[in-house]
Formats: structure tokens, C-alpha cells, sequence
């Protein structure tokens, strides 16, 4: 009997020991729900790395969707560096609300 309560008292404390670092199971960001946008701004970043290959993208913000009943759009905003210059580029993704069919990617750079 006094085996089992040792046992049961050192196994409870290597569980609260382990504990502050149970966050870092990868396990639990697994569960984690993937943002409906995700896709759409996998692509903006793509394409504008592919319009301005020579600027590095050093953000990026989801600026929301406009929903239509045949055309909706997701936007976008990324920010880039080309040597000291710093500029924003708005990223409009066009696409059929039903098939998800691209009708036109939008590109306009700011300066805020």
C-alpha cells in the first residue's frame, strides 16, 4: 500500500511538473481551425512576390471579404521593402462565389 501511494505522489508530481510545458505539444495547434481566407492569401503573397520579385514582403493583413451572389472578393493588404523603401500593396482577389473560379487579381500600392 505505501508502494502504490509513493508511486501515485511521484507521478503527480512529474504531471505538474510537465504541465507549463504542455502547450508545446504539437498536438494541441492541430486542432486549431484554418482561417476560410487561408488559400486566398497563400496565393496574394504569391503573386505579389511574382509582381515584385525584387521587394521582400514583411507583413501582411487580411482585410476582409466583400460577398456576392456570383462574385465575391478577398482582400488583402502587404506590406514590402525594396532597399529603404517601405510600401504597401492592396491585393484584391476577385473570384465566382459558387466555384471559387479566379476572375481577377488587383494590385495598388500605397504609401500607408
Amino acid at each position: 500500500m505505501i508502494m502504490k501511494f509513493k508511486l501515485f505522489i511521484v507521478l503527480g508530481l512529474l504531471y505538474s511538473a510537465s504541465a507549463p510545458f504542455s502547450d508545446l505539444n504539437p498536438g494541441v495547434y492541430a486542432q486549431q481551425e484554418i482561417p476560410s481566407y487561408a488559400k486566398w492569401g497563400s496565393l496574394a503573397v504569391k503573386k505579389t512576390q511574382e509582381k515584385y520579385p525584387d521587394a521582400e514582403i514583411v507583413d501582411y493583413l487580411h482585410i476582409g471579404k466583400e460577398n456576392g451572389s456570383k462574385v465575391s472578393t478577398e482582400k488583402f493588404k502587404l506590406w514590402l521593402r525594396r532597399g529603404e523603401k517601405e510600401f504597401g500593396v492592396l491585393v484584391d482577389i476577385e473570384f465566382e462565389t459558387d466555384t471559387e473560379k479566379i476572375i481577377d487579381i488587383m494590385f495598388r500600392e500605397t504609401d500607408r
